[in-house]
């Protein structure tokens, strides 16, 4: 009983000399005036003498202002999101590969050695075993061949995502890295809407296009993925764009392919061919000027397949009701 008073008296005298110190802290040591805090100079002084007594406080604060909740929030810098686009969704360091210091200035022997080391040692921790390096080198075509294609951010991100999935599945033996790569990327770009055709896909990978045909329809069963049927009209607006036709030939190429759909002239039809076949009509039909073989450069399909479309598109719009 006595030492539960005992320890209880000790907390209290400790409470008191906390709080005594507090106010001591809060008075000038001089003459007891109020002291403020000067955070333009990082100074706390007395408000009435102007004794200095402390210097050099660490502003733990941001170094900008922010007026709204939005402002504060985009300002705010907490490090990189993490991505699935690199291997190790980017939470390791990154050492840069230009030998100067913080000041831009140049580094001495000894340092650039040092620093070769690291970089080197550092590459050497971020792929420390063959499922990382494997994940490096997929992620790294993802974003070479998604950049040639001109694909968005969200494509290369779900790619990644795929790949991931297909690694954990163990669906890579018996397959190229570079194989199942490019069918992430396929899937990704139809799943988001942006699809790309198989020659097109072919043109920036680095396998046949038979391997990533057969193994894109593998990943697809084995995933579970939900990939639609791509849709001829998701083609038109960059077939359009590299053609340099105008929006009413647009809007005439999408009405084409609508018209087409309600007669069912698009079943069994190539997309691509379908869009490249309605971009060229909508072309003739608004008066402006393309050939066969411009449309048949920027769709990557042959003159022939481009005139039986065509031909099939035009007979749906006369077949149907005015």
């Amino acid at each position: 009983m006595s030492d539960s008073n005992t320890r209880t008296r000790e907390r209290a005298t400790e409470e008191e000399t906390e709080r005594s110190d507090e106010r001591e802290g809060l008075d000038c040591p001089e003459c007891g005036g109020q002291l403020i805090n000067d955070s333009e100079h990082g100074e706390t002084v007395c408000q009435d003498c102007g004794l200095v007594v402390e210097e050099d406080a660490v502003d733990r604060g941001p170094e900008w202002r922010a007026f709204d909740s939005a402002e504060k929030d985009q300002k705010s810098r907490v490090g990189a999101p993490t991505t699935n686009m690199m291997h190790d969704k980017g939470l390791s360091t990154n050492i840069d590969w230009r030998d100067k210091d913080a000041y831009g200035n140049s580094l001495g022997s000894r340092q650039r050695a040092k620093m070769q080391r690291l970089r080197k040692w550092n590459e050497r921790f971020r792929t420390r075993d063959s499922k990382e390096r494997n994940l490096k080198q997929a992620l790294g075509e993802i974003d070479r061949m998604a950049s040639a294609l001109g694909l968005p951010e969200n494509v290369r991100e779900t790619a990644s995502v795929i790949y991931r999935r297909a690694l954990d599945e163990n669906l890579l033996p018996g397959r190229s890295i570079e194989g199942v790569a490019t069918s992430a990327v396929y899937a990704a770009a139809r799943q988001a809407g942006v699809p790309r055709s198989l020659d097109e896909i072919a043109d920036v990978s680095r396998v046949e296009k038979s391997e990533i045909a057969r193994t894109y329809r593998y990943v697809v069963r084995e995933l579970g993925l939900e990939v639609k049927p791509a849709d001829p009209e998701s083609y038109v607006p960059r077939f359009a764009s590299a053609l340099g036709l105008s929006d009413e030939a647009e809007n005439r190429a999408r009405q084409l392919l609508r018209n087409a759909k309600e007669k069912g002239v698009h079943s069994g039809k190539s997309p691509v061919g379908l869009a490249a076949a309605a971009v060229y009509a909508a072309a003739l039909l608004t008066n402006e000027k393309t050939t066969q073989a411009a449309v048949s450069d920027v769709a990557d399909i042959s003159e022939v397949t481009i005139r039986n479309r065509y031909h099939e598109l035009l007979e749906a719009e006369q077949d149907l009701p005015v």
